[in-house]
């Protein structure tokens, strides 16, 4: 059974600068301690990462799974980022989503909502308690990356 969680920061920078760093998936590995490896596999028209693979490391969970996004933001950076999983080894469901609003000020709260099974047995307190660490991780070191 699929595991949720949701978290939320506030980050003192606006949606557009928050957005730019969640769209550039590439560079997730400098900032994102659980992400390896990056590969853009496809992009929109506009630029936009449609497809790409990762590589996990965020014990107990290790996998190679590509991610479709899509991308619901208007010119100010504001809506939601998700994506659903394509294909992995051990993952089974890894959906989730950034969803981005004006705090007004130049700030912007990032709710980020994640969905996570595996294939293999595990304990379903452990698996949330991963989906939890990863989700709580992503954000403070989303905000470390924006506000640097």
């Amino acid at each position: 059974m699929a595991d949720s969680t949701r978290s939320t920061i506030v980050i003192q920078a606006p949606a557009g600068e928050v957005l730019d760093v969640i769209a550039d998936l590439e560079a997730y590995p400098q900032w994102a301690k659980e992400i390896r490896e990056v590969e853009i596999l496809s992009q929109d028209g506009d630029g936009w990462p449609d497809r790409a693979r990762f590589r996990l490391d965020a014990s107990p969970i290790k996998d190679t799974y590509t991610l479709d996004y899509s991308w619901d933001v208007d010119e100010a950076g504001l809506g939601v980022a998700s994506w659903t999983l394509v294909e992995a080894t051990i993952l089974k469901a890894m959906d989730g989503s950034y969803t981005l609003e004006d705090e007004g000020e130049g700030t912007t709260r990032v709710t980020y909502d994640l969905l996570v099974d595996v294939t293999i047995p595990m304990l379903g307190m452990i698996k949330r308690k991963a989906a939890k660490v990863i989700t709580d991780t992503a954000l403070k070191d989303l905000k470390k990356r924006c506000e640097a």
